[in-house]
């Protein structure tokens, strides 16, 4: 067999390809992807592990022996002749070195050459995120010569176009499904001259999981988090206009964390939209808030106004006082009779349950602070709180119908 090698390689040129000067040579070619990802959205590129396999004939080293092939040592090649296939749109790609260099070469007696490799291939990817993360990718692959044209090399999918490129069984990725791996012969000119370049597409479905458990979900809450302001008293500002900030705060936090791994494109995408108008949801509770407050303090004001609701408040309860004392010791003259009946005739007492339960869980002050709030028209519920309940909610679930119909759409 040594013997045989040798006489091989007497007068072997490994700078001419075979059949120079004749037809061109068809290498094929077939790819099993073993692994897939990352696939990455800010650097516009994706990773995969495959084995990549080229075959041709090369009748220059047809072998006179009984064996249908032989299996030869990689440094064997370096003495041959083999195609200079590149990536056109790959980027740092490599060979498996380790433990030894993961290549296979094999010759058959009849001239045909198998050349696999074991490749990391890092290629890019142009993706359009209008959809982002309710898309669909498309990333390609670009096989092809360096330099020789399609006068000399001609490249073709070794099991046609539909079994040419095979994904191992067990292969999953962590955000995305592969759909198709169409394939494709084609020619474009590089450098002056046409080429044959195979090509793969990628169709990838992007999971959404991930995205409605931080992104879309937390939103949501937030959103109906901000609607309890809508039950809060709208003479408690501080409690109100705390709550509003706090998820402004939180929403403004989730839009900009969400845009650290996108690329910084000129347009909006899809998860934009959605925290935007969430945003919007949130925001306006607080304007909402505001033209409560403002008609809070349109009836009462402050300073003359207030201090004179307050003495009325005073002296209305002075004069109830005074019609309990009357009652209970019986010596309640006239024109205190006829002084209550006039100012208040509408004093309902309260029954001796409420009593019992203001004694155990209320304050000394509870009926004071009642009636002064009463006169002064606070602790009541706003004409706008009792729309905003139904009304911002039943905007924001038509939102998110129109939003999901449009997004889901293919």
């Amino acid at each position: 067999m040594s013997l045989q090698l040798d006489k091989l390689l007497l007068g072997y040129d490994k700078r001419l390809r075979p059949g120079y000067g004749e037809k061109p040579l068809v290498v094929q070619t077939d790819i099993l992807v073993r692994s897939m990802g990352p696939v990455s959205e800010k650097n516009m590129d994706y990773s995969m592990d495959c084995y990549f396999r080229q075959l041709w004939v090369d009748k220059r080293l047809a072998l006179n022996v009984s064996m249908a092939n032989i299996s030869l040592n990689i440094k064997m090649l370096e003495r041959l002749w083999y195609p200079d296939t590149v990536f056109l749109n790959g980027g740092k790609s490599y060979v498996h070195m380790v433990p030894m260099p993961n290549k296979f070469f094999r010759i058959h007696k009849d001239g045909t050459v198998l050349y696999s490799q074991r490749l990391t291939i890092r290629a890019s990817c142009i993706m359009r995120l209008e959809k982002y993360p309710l898309d669909s990718q498309t990333c390609h692959l670009y096989v092809a010569s360096f330099a020789y044209s399609v006068e000399d090399v001609i490249y073709e999918w070794r099991f046609g176009r539909k079994n040419s490129v095979e994904i191992a069984a067990d292969m999953t990725l962590s955000q995305f499904d592969i759909l198709q791996t169409p394939c494709f012969n084609t020619t474009m000119p590089l450098r002056g001259a046409s080429h044959s370049v195979l090509t793969v597409q990628f169709y990838l479905r992007r999971h959404m999981g991930f995205f409605l458990i931080n992104v879309y979900v937390p939103c949501c809450l937030l959103v109906v988090l901000s609607w309890v302001s809508f039950w809060i008293n709208r003479e408690a500002t501080s409690d109100r206009i705390a709550l509003g900030t706090m998820v402004v705060l939180t929403m403004t936090f989730i839009g900009l964390d969400n845009r650290n791994d996108l690329p910084r494109v000129s347009y909006s995408t899809a998860l934009d939209v959605y925290v935007a108008f969430c945003f919007f949801f949130v925001l306006a509770t607080i304007i909402q808030f505001a033209s409560v407050h403002y008609y809070t303090k349109f009836g009462c004001g402050e300073g003359p106004q207030l201090v004179m609701c307050i003495s009325k408040q005073v002296e209305l309860e002075q004069i109830k006082e005074d019609q309990e004392d009357a009652k209970s010791t019986d010596t309640v003259g006239e024109n205190s009779l006829n002084r209550t009946k006039v100012v208040v005739p509408n004093i309902q007492r309260e029954s001796m349950l409420f009593k019992c339960w203001n004694c155990f869980f209320g304050t000394r002050n509870v009926r004071h602070n009642r009636m002064f709030t009463n006169v002064l028209g606070l602790n009541s519920v706003s004409k706008i709180d009792k729309l905003s309940r139904i009304i911002f909610p039943i905007v924001f679930l038509l939102f998110n119908i129109l939003y999901w119909c449009t997004y889901l759409t293919d």
